[in-house]
């Protein structure tokens, strides 16, 4: 055969391999338990309150985190928004890390959904340093918006997986309650920063008025996240769930998903965390490659110098390994380490990302 013909074989075998999806942690499907417990899960109208595995979900979650009351919610997003929503009125400004989640992507859902505007702090991997949270916060005048939140964010996507020292959690907590504001924890990835440092959910959680963590990022569920706090907080939150159109009906079938990865899945966080730092030794070893952060929990992202991103990510793909383009620099991909990720898919990602480096 001649080598045209082999190196075109090839190259389509190439393009048949099976994916290794690495763009997110949210890409994974549910295991064939989990489905199982899906299918039995006892339901009920959520709406009216009567989903008997919703009631439990929530229940768990608010003991986890050491809160009296929890709300389950279709999306990270909208438990973000909920609790923003919740603690602010039209007109005030919410004091967060400028590459946070909540005004990073979000479609703008601040202003348009609650009249607040963010004051957006730099801060090293998205960790807020109280003293400049402090100088922040706006003096209590006609003029000025009335700052009346402090928002973390643990991990931190933008960070590159940053986990939060429980010490700088517990500094903001004592800052804001200094001040009379609330402190509200983005806790999309708190799983991830617990498995990280031994640190509880309830710890992490004490300071802070209102928490959510996700169902669907690390643990594997389809869908869903969870906030809580005290009973009347999480009764606010509930009346802002609705008008955003996330009452959910026969939600138990969800909820059996997240109490299923709750139980199975929470131990297992650290596996992604060990492939996250083998895929980071093989990335950096590829030719005009750096990692741009330490990896501390399961995001790698990598500096790939006078290259596209765009460009890159797409030839990533046709290799077998999908990426995605961060977005904060041209040149910069992200890779996420999850639950369907094997140590043997990082070892093959690692060979197929050398293959289109050159390396």
């Amino acid at each position: 055969m001649r080598p045209r013909m082999l190196a075109s074989r090839a190259a389509t075998l190439e393009t048949r391999m099976t994916p290794i999806d690495l763009r997110s942690d949210t890409v994974t499907k549910p295991t064939d338990a989990m489905r199982a417990a899906m299918a039995r899960a006892e339901v009920g109208d959520d709406v009216f309150g009567e989903d008997p595995t919703v009631n439990r979900l929530q229940a768990t979650v608010a003991e986890l985190l050491g809160k009296e009351a929890g709300l389950f919610v279709p999306s990270g997003t909208m438990a973000n928004q909920v609790c923003l929503g919740t603690l602010t009125r039209p007109g005030d400004e919410v004091v967060c890390d400028a590459a946070a989640h909540c005004i990073s992507f979000e479609g703008g859902g601040l202003a348009a959904l609650w009249g607040v505007q963010p004051r957006a702090v730099a801060a090293p991997r998205g960790i807020l340093d109280p003293a400049d949270v402090e100088a922040a916060l706006r003096p209590v005048a006609d003029h000025h918006p009335r700052t009346r939140v402090v928002e973390i964010e643990n991990t931190h996507n933008r960070g590159g997986g940053a986990v939060y020292p429980l010490a700088r959690v517990r500094e903001l907590s004592a800052l804001a309650a200094r001040h009379g504001l609330d402190l509200y924890m983005d806790g999309a990835r708190l799983w991830n920063a617990c498995a990280a440092t031994g640190t509880s959910p309830a710890e992490y959680a004490a300071g802070a008025t209102l928490v959510s963590v996700c169902l669907s990022k690390g643990l594997g569920a389809p869908v869903g996240s969870v906030l809580c706090g005290s009973r009347d907080h999480v009764a606010a939150a509930r009346r802002l769930r609705k008008r955003l159109g996330g009452g959910m009906r026969q939600a138990g079938i969800l909820a059996a998903a997240g109490l299923h990865a709750l139980e199975h899945h929470r131990a297992r966080l650290t596996e992604d965390h060990e492939n996250a730092r083998r895929l980071g030794q093989l990335v950096a070893a590829l030719p005009g490659a750096r990692l741009l952060h330490p990896i501390d929990t399961n995001l790698v992202f990598a500096v790939f110098e006078g290259q596209k991103a765009a460009e890159l990510t797409r030839r990533f793909a046709e290799a077998g390994v999908l990426g995605l383009p961060e977005g904060s620099r041209p040149d910069l991909v992200r890779f996420i380490t999850h639950l369907d990720v094997s140590r043997s898919d990082i070892e093959e990602a690692g060979r197929r990302l050398a293959r289109v480096m050159g390396g």
